[in-house]
C-alpha cells in the first residue's frame, strides 16, 4: 500500500540539528542529503521504512512522542532514520524522531 504523508520533526531542536547539518563538514553535508531524500520518499509513502516491532519500540519514544508505531529507513553509511505514523482522515504525518550510527542503533533498540 502507498500512502503519501506531510513530513514534520518531532521538536524544534531536531529540526535545528537537521539544518545545521545542510553547512557542516563534507560528511554532515552528505548525511543531510541521505536524509533529504529518505524524507522525500517517505513522504510519497509512509510505508517506504522498515516496521520495527512494537516490542521493540524504546519506552522513551513512547513517553516522549506518544509513538505506538515505528519505523526504520536505512541510510547510506549505516545511518538510520527513525520515524513514526500518525494518520486522521485529512492527513498522514510521519514524525520524523531521530537519526543514529548504525551501532547508536544498535545500542538503542538492544541488539
Amino acid at each position: 500500500m502507498i500512502l503519501p504523508s506531510e513530513i514534520r520533526f518531532a521538536d524544534e531542536n531536531l529540526k535545528k540539528a537537521f539544518y545545521k547539518l545542510e553547512n557542516g563538514d563534507n560528511s554532515e553535508k552528505e548525511l543531510f542529503n541521505f536524509i533529504n531524500q529518505a524524507m522525500d520518499n517517505i513522504e510519497k509513502n509512509a510505508f517506504c521504512g522498515i516496521q520495527i516491532p512494537k516490542n521493540l519500540i524504546p519506552k522513551e519514544y513512547i513517553k516522549n512522542y506518544g509513538a505506538s508505531n515505528l519505523w526504520k529507513y536505512d541510510l547510506p553509511n549505516a545511518w538510520r532514520l527513525i520515524y513514526t505514523i500518525r494518520g486522521g482522515k485529512a492527513v498522514v504525518v510521519s514524525l520524523i524522531l531521530e537519526w543514529m550510527s548504525h551501532k547508536d542503533y544498535e545500542k538503542r533498540f538492544k541488539y
